[in-house]
């Protein structure tokens, strides 16, 4: 990859990841000060209660139809945690060459997923739900899946592109 490429690809990551910590993190008014209060011990959004703890609860409300919750959120809560942590899938290969690996990139994906819940969590910027880890880790190997499949198609172009021109050059 030309040095040029590489870049534009960093700067792409680098953009993605703000983009990725401001939507995730720093949606809600009250995120800033949540820190600080909870710094200081006082923070008066912060309950166990509004965190999911048990896996597929949250997936199971949002495909319930019985229940009240609006298509837009269920649309939001699933389908944004698949597409918001797709790119990481697709660029973490793309910048890193170690990340060829399904395995690592998986790893990777639930790694950040799981470092954005913990602050959630622990410093009340959103609602920590073990959901959010299995759509995002997902949305992650979806994003990898893409990159791979980009891959072979582009690889299978240079090298029948490449047979080509030589064929004409004899």
């Amino acid at each position: 990859m030309k040095w040029w490429m590489k870049l534009v690809g960093w700067v792409v990551f680098v953009i993605y990841i703000l983009l990725l910590t401001k939507f995730i993190l720093f949606k809600y008014p009250y995120s800033y000060s949540s820190i600080l209060n909870n710094f200081i011990g006082n923070n008066p959004y912060f309950s166990w209660y509004n965190h999911n703890f048990i896996p597929f609860k949250t997936i199971t409300e949002y495909l319930k139809l019985s229940n009240e919750i609006s298509l837009s959120i269920r649309f939001d809560n699933l389908f944004g945690n698949l597409i918001g942590f797709l790119p990481f899938g697709f660029l973490m290969p793309l910048l890193f060459q170690r990340f060829y690996r399904l395995k690592k990139v998986t790893t990777a994906t639930f790694t950040l997923s799981l470092f954005y819940e913990l602050c959630q969590l622990f410093f009340s910027m959103g609602n920590f739900d073990v959901d959010d880890l299995l759509l995002n880790t997902f949305g992650g190997i979806i994003g990898y899946w893409i990159f791979m499949l980009s891959y072979f198609i582009f690889q299978k172009h240079r090298t029948v592109r490449n047979k080509h021109l030589l064929f004409f050059n004899k």
